[in-house]
């Protein structure tokens, strides 16, 4: 039987707020004293704390709970992505980050959140996105739309790329966030601004709502986009994930608004994404 994906967006937006507690607790914690054990991943720079580890646990533990025997692909538990079960009908995975900006979660910066996404055949069909400090609550089921905290959510419209908010992020490795500076800085002269916030699923979640007119970046995990692109792309958004245009950048994400998605992938292409 065909899973409903109206039913799989109740169970990550469930499971994804009651991590989200656990989370927030935790940066409580930490906020009174309570020191919380830190390692690396890429690099020095790129981090992982014992919270992720256990907002994970949770999250899996749950998700078993409520749909047995589907697999998950976690960022700090790893999995891999299904495609069809052995009968043959359309298997679902959930895709997870325990914490997507655990170095905001770090310091106290209060963007970062759950994410969680189901996806069959690896294409999202329900996900969810949750802010632990917030308690916003994003969501979004493929073919129905998107919505924050149950209101219907739709992209800007602004009247060209010279008016439009870019978001974006960078990598861990040094040389490669050295050549996304660089490309963003030729970027910069053709829109209003650019902002850095340190969440990728967040940051497809702003373009949603319109408070950023588009999101790129390249680098990004399934994790990260996988339930963000999807509430992008059912508020309107134009969206291309890693793989789907090469002319960006083999590992790139857009999401933007119609109204300026071209421009924006024409000044990107000339500015040399490809080679980031």
């Amino acid at each position: 039987m065909e899973p409903d994906p109206a039913v799989l967006t109740e169970v990550a937006a469930r499971v994804a707020a009651e991590a989200a507690d656990l989370v927030r607790t935790a940066r409580a914690d930490i906020s009174a004293g309570r020191g919380v054990a830190v390692d690396t991943k890429t690099s020095d720079t790129d981090v992982v704390t014992a919270v992720d580890h256990d907002s994970e646990r949770f999250v899996r533990r749950r998700l078993a709970e409520l749909r047995p025997g589907d697999p998950v692909l976690g960022e700090e538990g790893g999995g891999e992505v299904g495609t069809e079960s052995a009968e043959g009908s359309a298997a679902v995975t959930w895709v997870v980050d325990p914490i997507d900006g655990t170095v905001n979660f770090l310091y106290g910066f209060p963007v970062f959140a759950v994410s969680v996404a189901a996806q069959v055949g690896g294409v999202s069909v329900a996900g969810a996105v949750v802010e632990p400090v917030s308690g916003r609550r994003w969501t979004a089921t493929r073919g129905a739309g998107a919505w924050l905290d149950g209101e219907p959510l739709r992209v800007s419209r602004p009247a060209g790329l010279d008016q439009a908010l870019l978001a974006t992020g960078f990598a861990y490795q040094v040389r490669r966030r050295a050549r996304q500076a660089r490309l963003m800085a030729g970027v910069l002269e053709h829109v209003r601004d650019i902002r850095r916030a340190g969440a990728a699923s967040l940051d497809l979640c702003a373009v949603a709502a319109g408070w950023h007119d588009a999101y790129f970046e390249h680098g990004l995990n399934r994790w990260d986009w996988a339930a963000g692109a999807l509430i992008a792309a059912e508020a309107g958004a134009v969206v291309s994930l890693p793989g789907e245009d090469p002319q960006l950048g083999a590992d790139a994400t857009l999401a933007a608004s119609p109204a300026v998605a071209s421009a924006l992938r024409a000044v990107l292409v000339d500015c040399g994404a490809a080679d980031v």
